[in-house]
């Protein structure tokens, strides 16, 4: 049984030697490492505190190489979530999502990352002349990482979305730049919908009550 025990506390040592610091959760877990070349890897918790008005906040997720990767989740210092992120390339990559501290969701973000080894990408792109034709085209993406795809805004109190806006490797679909101009000419806000009205005529006056479920730690 000794020896059991030995051959545990030896395995356990050898995996922490790889790193140069770290740190042990509540549940035994090796966070916060530093490899031998000062980066950061594997699962990490960055709290960051409240400074000149900025208000704090507490996230969590993996490094591989220095560089954020995957999902992460970020809390308020209070334990409230408050954004889901996801990270490629140690860039914001995908759909990203953020709440108020009452868990209504505020806004959905889609960015594109690029690959620091390879600046150029490949996208298809509508033909100038012939109507739904598309061609593949090389470009360079001159940043880390770019707005590019569906943007929803929402109510937090009804969850409707409120506006919508679609981008193009950094750029405003014209559409909605259109959208844009229009609304600034003095005309007449388009009404709500029905389904709108009548929710907000039921629950007037009613007071809002959240439950929240806590946050999730390593």
């Amino acid at each position: 049984m000794r020896y059991i025990i030995f051959l545990l506390l030896l395995v356990s040592f050898k995996s922490q030697a790889q790193w140069k610091s770290f740190i042990i959760s509540v549940k035994g877990d090796t966070l916060n490492r530093l490899d031998q070349n000062d980066k950061k890897q594997g699962p990490w918790v960055v709290r960051v505190e409240e400074l000149r008005g900025e208000p704090g906040y507490e996230e969590e997720g993996f490094f591989e190489d220095g560089k954020k990767t995957g999902l992460w989740r970020k809390y308020a210092l209070s334990g409230d979530l408050i954004a889901i992120e996801n990270y490629k390339w140690g860039e914001k990559d995908g759909k990203q999502q953020y709440y108020t501290k009452m868990g209504d969701l505020l806004r959905e973000e889609s960015w594109r990352a690029t690959n620091p080894e390879n600046p150029y990408d490949s996208v298809q792109v509508p033909d100038p002349v012939i109507p739904n034709k598309w061609e593949m085209k090389i470009v360079k993406v001159e940043v880390a990482s770019v707005a590019h795809g569906v943007w929803k805004f929402y109510d937090p109190e009804t969850g409707f979305i409120t506006k919508q806006e679609t981008y193009f490797f950094g750029q405003k679909d014209k559409k909605d730049l259109e959208k844009k101009t229009a609304a600034t000419e003095n005309k007449p806000p388009a009404e709500k919908p029905k389904q709108v009205t009548d929710w907000e005529k039921q629950n007037s006056g009613k007071k809002k009550v959240k439950v929240r479920d806590g946050r999730t730690a390593f």
